[in-house]
């Protein structure tokens, strides 16, 4: 490793800007919002940001449909805004990533336009999975593919007289026309908007639903799940030839000075499977779900763990991180859940989760993952303890999903309530007017920022200390031994640090060591679901 590798044991802090900070008081959080906010940050202690699209778009799906890969929607402000906030980041010593969407485009793309009005077998129609139906007048779609957001994965083209033609697959909303990666025209299209926005200086991209671009030949029918063979998804996901794409991506980054850097995500449950994204000539890293997926049960952690490092030491990987995101129910609420390992939106009208246990032991895992070699991605408001917003109207429910599956799936909203700043103010301020495009639950308030900075108790106050800690100690450029412990409990050293957290045991006596940082109080014991790092004793 050289010392450049920064991304090796970074932390980088997920802002979703449509609900970060919202600068012009219309409700919806923006660039100038996030730049605002970037001092906070560096308080905090991260390394790094990660900002959710804010490019041109529909926002059929909150910008993960994009419509110009190079120009920012005026929802969060203007394009120059991008290359300021990039700047700023910089001035303050912190990297920026942004999102990269390439397994679809909007259908309000100019490719995509472009497409619908060519004839089929025309090199603009290549450029997308579109394609005949079957049938005896091509009236059925051409494999059983469903989206992911609900209903059929095909839609149908129509001439402008109505008349149907071919179909165009869409994996998730009807308005995201998957893009044909064995097109050389949607290859060169990438490498010009990898380009684009490392001229502009920023740091590496979260490359979306990264193992998906790649479908199996022929795009066959798919089988039922229970068909699958261990660790293959289907011919819709994690197909070899997604690595040939990300090759020529390394090497455009390489070009860059700066050790620029990639992050796939990519849901793929097998962990020698999911090291080959994260290979030295592929990406970077690769986000581990299992971990933020595991039940709350310390066999399956200390497995997990086990599993997911020697995968990526196999390859020279460090592993990376991850307990919640804007896509999964924030891990204060998921592991206060009975099915701890239930990623699924909840509504008013489902079991509510525990948010004391889920909290207290969200803070434990936390420690847990701040302690193990390799990088960390924090998703914002996670450092204030925030719930899911387990009640958010349905009337007022934003995410296609909702739509998609004729309500019955909430969706994504509940983990993407703007966040409280301050909480005597508007909107908990959240922007000058008091507006949020989405509610914020009452338990909010007491959660704000301005609540919590100062307060040595505090959930934020616990995330800065191990984020000093972390640097202090390089626990993420450690390595990690195991130790000897009660079967609840997961131990280990990283260092000088000893890391003990007990997944719903018993308490146990705490061993020799000064206390560095705790989940919860402790006395001379470790109380269940909770976490300690203990400075080790010298010899």
């Amino acid at each position: 490793m050289t010392h450049s590798e920064w991304w090796r044991d970074a932390v980088i802090y997920q802002i979703y800007p449509r609900s970060f900070a919202d600068s012009d008081g219309d409700g919806y959080g923006d660039l100038p919002g996030a730049i605002s906010k970037l001092p906070y940050l560096k308080e905090l202690g991260v390394d790094a940001v990660w900002l959710s699209p804010f490019y041109l778009s529909p926002m059929a799906d909150a910008g993960y449909d994009v419509a110009d890969y190079r120009e920012v929607d005026p929802l969060f402000g203007k394009t120059s805004d991008a290359t300021r906030l990039v700047e700023e980041a910089h001035a303050l010593g912190l990297k920026v990533f942004i999102d990269l969407v390439p397994n679809h485009t909007s259908d309000r793309h100019v490719w995509f336009q472009a497409a619908v009005v060519a004839e089929p077998g025309s090199p603009e129609r290549e450029m997308y999975l579109i394609r005949d139906g079957k049938g005896e007048g091509g009236e059925l779609p051409p494999n059983n593919w469903k989206s992911l957001f609900g209903g059929p994965g095909w839609s149908r083209l129509k001439r402008p007289d109505g008349t149907p033609e071919q179909w165009y697959l869409h994996l998730f909303d009807v308005h995201q026309p998957d893009l044909d990666w064995e097109s050389e025209a949607v290859r060169a299209g990438f490498d010009d908007i990898l380009r684009h926005w490392l001229d502009l200086g920023v740091d590496g991209f979260r490359v979306d639903v990264a193992h998906s671009l790649v479908k199996e030949a022929g795009l066959p029918d798919e089988a039922e799940q229970s068909e699958f063979l261990e660790g293959d998804l289907g011919p819709r996901w994690d197909q070899d030839g997604v690595h040939d794409v990300y090759r020529r991506w390394r090497k455009v980054l390489d070009e860059y000075d700066g050790d620029r850097a990639m992050v796939a995500e990519a849901w793929v449950p097998n962990p020698e499977r999911l090291a080959m994204y994260v290979r030295p000539d592929e990406m970077h890293q690769a986000f581990n779900f299992d971990f933020l997926s595991s039940t709350w049960d310390a066999a399956r952690y200390r497995k997990v763990i086990k599993q997911t490092m020697a995968a990526n030491e196999a390859v020279g990987a460090p592993t990376t991180w991850v307990l919640s995101n804007h896509d999964v129910v924030r891990h204060a609420s998921r592991l206060g859940r009975e099915e701890t390992n239930n990623t699924a939106g909840i509504s008013a009208r489902d079991p509510q989760p525990d948010n004391v246990l889920g909290l207290r032991r969200a803070k434990a895992a936390t420690l847990l993952m701040l302690a193990l070699p390799g990088s960390a991605y924090l998703y914002q408001g996670e450092e204030l303890g925030l719930p899911e917003h387990t009640a958010v109207p349905d009337e007022l429910r934003q995410d296609p999903i909702w739509e998609g599956t004729k309500h019955q799936e909430v969706g994504r909203d509940g983990c993407r309530i703007p966040l409280p700043w301050v909480a005597d103010a508007p909107g908990l301020g959240f922007g000058p007017s008091g507006k949020t495009w989405l509610p914020q639950p009452d338990s909010y308030a007491q959660l704000a920022v301005d609540q919590q900075m100062g307060d040595p108790t505090s959930t934020w106050t616990m995330y800065q200390t191990a984020l000093k800690l972390r640097r202090q100690y390089a626990l993420g450029a450690g390595s990690m031994t195991w130790e000897v412990a009660p079967e609840h409990v997961l131990a280990f050293d990283n260092g000088q640090v000893r890391v003990l957290v007990n997944v719903g045991g018993p308490a146990i006596p705490l061993p020799e060591g000064k206390v560095l940082l705790a989940s919860t109080e402790v006395a001379g014991e470790l109380p269940t679901d909770a976490a300690v790092w203990l400075l080790k004793p010298t010899d």
